[in-house]
């Protein structure tokens, strides 16, 4: 009887194990099929959007390189505590204890891709270009509907002035748009692409071609690809202010060759600053230079720069007489106007044509300028910029390398505003910018509030948010500086207010440091066209003191740290609108 009872014992115990193994087997088994499906799913999902970034969240800028909140809580910090503490750079402590105002501007940076992710899978879906859509080009829109026309992207010929709008984008958008510039044609493009011009493009194409639905309206057709929908919107200028758009850049002297300085010219015994400023946007100049009766039309040159306006009297003095030929020709000054057109010589920009071999940061902490920075880096050399994050708002603005994998090298160089000594040693070299943490922090919190172009209001100022964003973000600005000088193997640090003082030569170092030349032309037309899209509009916040004295106590030591640091690297310190309040 024992011996049949010891067999079944044994053979319970063989089963056991084997029970336990196939289990374990199949849970494995079942794991990895999951992990494969989410792949395939995620693959479908990007093919035909290999631009896009899919990056794991702990590559966020979720507290990486920030102090622990439990040392931020004292808002007297020494700044050599600042200095020494080891949780300054230590990545793991870092994403353990963000700042709340870190979290939540990581979960915008979620919300945002996955926005990207939905909009440009549905991008992918074929459009149906149906006889109904082609025919309606004329029927809600002002501007006479000119035709279907082939767009070549190396030479543009509506290049006066462009416009991205991935989601809004409307034909009565893009005409008023150019028609407020004084242009006479607009062209739509992609389905979200405007551009102005005053000379039609010269291959026409099969209206078929032009079958890309308007992203901003629905049934609406707005170009296609390398396809330009054209429409005419002269008659719509009339209407137009164009008068505000001319904007008066002062009095200055005449360069010796009139003619070959300014390629155009109208001589009228009446001339007005509108019949010059017209006359000079139909040429698609952005300058006219007014000494009546002469009208002259051009570009800010090597031969006027328009560096040295003098006063104004001495171009009115001028006024009074009957013919310029009476002035002697080292008297003759000019009244300089900008016009609505937009200086075009350096707005055309491409992706780099070989991958770079230097991967190259812009780094500075949030509000700095680091957008700005891009804006005249891109119009400089001629290529896009990158970014560690996916902004459809400046994509929108012609940022296009918001769109391509911070990590493709086919950009000069790329945003970030990460710290941390993983994040920092990932690039080659950086240009870091560093600006005022009082502006600095007034700048991100007007972000924040009202996004990239707008102002906080009063509310916001005077809420708890203001006083938690400071005590978290003032010490991510030194942080910020500090690891960057600590990790960054081969550093360019410039400060905001010397490249907005001194803009040509500053620019001109940062050229230098990327490797590129540029010619004195085209950093003559960037200087020209400084500010972009970037200078915020609506109200002002009033005039008030937001920083209390315990805010300027906490933010003074980080400044002083910084300086330090600087100093010891045997760079030029914090400029003096630095200096502790």
């Amino acid at each position: 009887m024992a011996k049949p009872f010891f067999r079944l014992q044994k053979f319970l115990r063989r089963t056991q194990f084997l029970l336990f193994f196939l289990t374990a087997a199949y849970l494995m088994a079942g794991s990895l099929l999951l992990l494969q499906r989410s792949r395939l799913v995620i693959q479908q999902g990007t093919r035909g959007t290999s631009n896009i970034q899919v990056s794991p969240v702990s590559d966020m800028v979720i507290g990486v390189g920030i102090l622990d909140t439990r040392t931020m809580q004292n808002p007297r910090l020494s700044s050599k505590l600042l200095v020494d503490m080891d949780v300054l750079h230590d990545p793991t402590s870092d994403q353990r204890y963000g700042p709340r105002w870190l979290i939540s501007r990581n979960s915008e940076l979620r919300q945002l891709r996955r926005r990207w992710f939905h909009r440009f899978i549905n991008e992918q879906e074929p459009m149906q270009a149906t006889g109904s859509k082609v025919t309606q080009h004329t029927g809600e829109n002002k501007g006479t509907y000119v035709g279907c026309f082939s767009d070549d992207s190396r030479e543009k010929t509506l290049k006066g002035a462009v416009f991205y709008d991935l989601r809004k984008m409307t034909v009565s958008h893009c005409q008023e748009a150019c028609a407020e510039r004084a242009y006479t044609y607009a062209g739509l493009e992609y389905g979200a692409e405007c551009y102005c011009g005053n000379k039609l493009p010269i291959m026409i194409a099969k209206q078929e071609e032009c079958n890309n639905e308007c992203k901003g309206e629905k049934g609406s057709i707005c170009g296609g690809v390398n396809r330009l929908s054209v429409y005419r919107v002269e008659e719509l200028r009339a209407g137009a202010k164009r008068r505000r758009n001319v904007i008066y850049r002062g009095c200055f002297k005449a360069p010796e060759n009139l003619t070959v300085t300014f390629p155009a010219s109208l001589i009228q015994s009446n001339l007005t600053v509108e019949m010059c400023s017209e006359f000079c946007s139909k040429k698609e100049f952005p300058l006219a230079i007014i000494g009546r009766p002469e009208c002259y039309c051009g570009y800010p040159t090597m031969h006027f720069t328009l560096h040295d306006s003098v006063d104004r009297l001495f171009c009115s003095r001028l006024q009074n007489v009957s013919s310029m030929a009476e002035v002697p020709r080292e008297e003759n000054y000019y009244h300089v106007y900008q016009t609505p057109v937009q200086d075009t010589r350096c707005t055309d920009r491409i992706f780099l044509t070989t991958k770079s071999k230097v991967f190259v940061a812009l780094s500075s902490f949030p509000g700095a300028g680091n957008t700005w920075a891009r804006h005249l880096i891109e119009h400089a050399t001629g290529y896009y910029t990158g970014s560690y994050y996916f902004d459809g708002t400046l994509y929108n603005k012609g940022f296009k390398g918001e769109k391509d994998h911070w990590r493709s090298r086919r950009t000069i160089c790329v945003k970030t505003h990460e710290s941390g000594k993983r994040e920092i040693e990932m690039f080659d070299s950086a240009i870091l910018l560093i600006r005022n943490p009082y502006k600095s922090l007034m700048a991100e919190f007007n972000r924040k509030c009202a996004g990239h172009l707008g102002y906080a209001t009063d509310r916001n100022w005077k809420s708890k948010e203001w006083p938690d964003f400071v005590n978290s973000y003032a010490s991510w600005w030194a942080s910020h500086v500090l690891d960057w000088l600590k990790y960054g193997k081969h550093l360019f640090v410039i400060h905001y207010e010397d490249l907005k003082q001194n803009l040509i030569p500053k620019l001109k170092e940062m050229v230098e440091f990327l490797n590129m030349t540029v010619t004195e032309d085209r950093l003559l037309c960037v200087e020209n066209n400084r500010d972009g899209n970037f200078k915020r509009s609506g109200a002002r916040q009033k005039d008030f003191e937001p920083f209390t004295q315990e805010m300027k106590d906490l933010i003074n030591s980080y400044i002083l740290t910084v300086d330090e640091a600087l100093k010891r690297r045997n760079l030029t310190g914090l400029p003096r609108e630095y200096v502790p309040r």
